[in-house]
């Protein structure tokens, strides 16, 4: 399947009833010749007959159990024009509950950390219903799409693995200008994955409001994707902040619940896995050997922290918040390694670094010094690691983009820009070059308008890696951590330059 048949692939889903307001998302179709979509059951919380059927001991819902006035109208991408719709009408077969997204949901998704997933002016009726996050519907349509090819290509998210490149495809707004914004792609990257068989998958590709229900596609090749997962939300909200990660939810888990309550003659039988290449090369946080990452947490306080030897970690001041001891928990395969760290030394708040050096009081096992990057190409691929995001609770989360700026003083680097996606909890993480793995910086902060009250964790800053290499050097030698002391004697231009961001949100 290439990028052309995932447009096509893909459609908008309208569902209305008379007296009450149409909701639209989008939609993927998965059997062409049978005519069988899959979108979100959201949509269709509002029209439940009774509120009752949405016992947690159901497994699918019947078209019985809604309204009997529902109608549901595809819109449908054409092979001969890409500006143009068809319009078709479609019949709800049934929707079906993910126990395990659920499941994986309430585990990853905190509702201490105040986690939402819903636009500011969404509707309040389907915020109410946003227990329907974990049901999926299953609709059928008697018009023949434009499509030749079978059932759609799907791969099992239990071979996902973080980094993964993908492609997301989606309606913007839905139904609102269908011919403008059928079936736009997005490209980005696997951020973080939870649950059983990585049921719940969070992106960094771009999605925006009307996308739910768009299919995220594995990227191999620009000619070979496989559907991995339908977009069950665009935007993610931590803390009132936007987060740039968009919520998916794995095809593999939907799949099996359909199956587990279709007939055995439904064609939905034909639903079958592709094989994933087993030589299929190494994602790029895999192979590069990116800097291993750990999740610091001061008491009040956590964030991230970038191991540049068996026992020494590079974090942000305002992560140790004046603590002089931290703990640190190094993710490793499944496995979590947790070990007390000394605090020793901390930039003062007059410094315009945000740094601080903890070490380990017994060497970590598996960490290596990282690579470290001597020069900057404005314009390169980078990755962001750290605990932004899931937190602690699936590892350090990965988000991708390019390195903006590095803005120069007497001709050396005293900034890092990105537009890689930073979240509350990637303060003290990584900026690695995506190709080679080098480090590049230490994440000290995104961005925040405080006058608007936005957050925008597109725009994010960071310390190069070359401000701290010369005393990294110098402390390994000697192991004076007096030599420290220079990043708070740093001269006024440095300071005016970190000065002008004074709106940063300290993550």
């Amino acid at each position: 399947m290439d990028i052309t048949e995932v447009e096509k692939r893909c459609c908008v889903v309208s569902v209305s009833d008379r007296g009450k307001t149409p909701v639209s998302c989008s939609g993927v179709i998965v059997h062409p010749r049978a005519g069988v979509v899959l979108c979100p059951g959201l949509p269709f919380s509002r029209f439940l007959s009774e509120r009752r059927s949405l016992s947690t001991n159901r497994k699918c819902l019947s078209p019985h159990s809604f309204t009997k006035r529902l109608q549901i109208r595809l819109s449908l991408g054409t092979q001969k024009e890409r500006s143009k719709s068809k319009a078709c009408d479609a019949q709800l077969v049934m929707l079906v509950h993910c126990p395990e997204f659920k499941l994986a949901f309430q585990s990853a998704f905190l509702q201490t950390d105040q986690w939402s997933f819903h636009g500011d002016n969404e509707d309040e009726e389907l915020v109410r219903n946003a227990q329907f996050l974990s049901w999926f519907a299953v609709l059928k349509t008697n018009n023949p799409t434009d499509l030749d090819s079978g059932v759609i290509k799907w791969l099992k998210s239990s071979t996902l693995e973080k980094g993964d490149p993908v492609i997301a495809c989606g309606s913007p707004f839905g139904s609102l200008c269908v011919d403008l914004f059928i079936n736009t792609i997005s490209r980005g990257i696997i951020s973080n994955l939870a649950g059983e068989d990585n049921a719940v998958i969070l992106t960094d590709a771009r999605c925006l409001p009307g996308t739910e229900g768009g299919g995220l596609f594995r990227l191999k090749s620009p000619d070979c994707l496989h559907f991995i997962g339908l977009i069950v939300s665009p935007f993610g909200w931590k803390a009132h902040e936007w987060i740039g990660l968009s919520l998916v939810c794995s095809v593999q888990v939907i799949v099996r619940n359909i199956l587990s309550c279709a007939g055995a003659q439904s064609p939905l039988r034909e639903l079958q896995p592709a094989e994933r290449d087993l030589n299929i090369s190494r994602t790029a946080h895999q192979s590069a050997g990116f800097p291993t990452v750990c999740f610091v947490d001061s008491g009040s306080l956590w964030g991230s922290g970038v191991a540049v030897s068996p026992q020494l970690v590079l974090t942000c001041r305002h992560v140790v918040h004046e603590k002089s001891a931290v703990t640190l928990k190094f993710h490793h395969r499944q496995r979590v390694l947790t070990v007390p760290g000394d605090v020793l030394f901390s930039t003062n708040v007059t410094s315009p670094y945000d740094v601080a050096v903890v070490q380990t009081r017994e060497p970590v096992p598996e960490v290596s010094a990282p690579s470290m990057a001597e020069s900057f190409c404005p314009g390169e691929s980078v990755f962001v690691v750290g605990y932004g995001g899931l937190g602690q609770t699936c590892g350090p989360s990965l988000t991708g983009g390019i390195l903006s700026k590095a803005i120069n003083l007497n001709h050396k680097p005293v900034m890092l820009q990105t537009t890689c996606a930073v979240q509350a909890g990637a303060s003290g993480g990584a900026v690695v070059r995506r190709h080679t793995g080098e480090l590049l910086g230490i994440v000290s902060s995104n961005t925040r308008d405080l006058t608007a009250k936005v957050t925008y964790p597109h725009l994010n800053f960071s310390v190069p890696v070359t401000v701290l290499q010369r005393l990294l050097h110098h402390f390994t030698a000697t192991r004076d951590t007096d030599v420290w002391k220079d990043l708070n004697t740093t001269e006024e231009e440095v300071k005016r330059v970190w000065r002008l961001q004074d709106s940063q949100s300290k993550l």
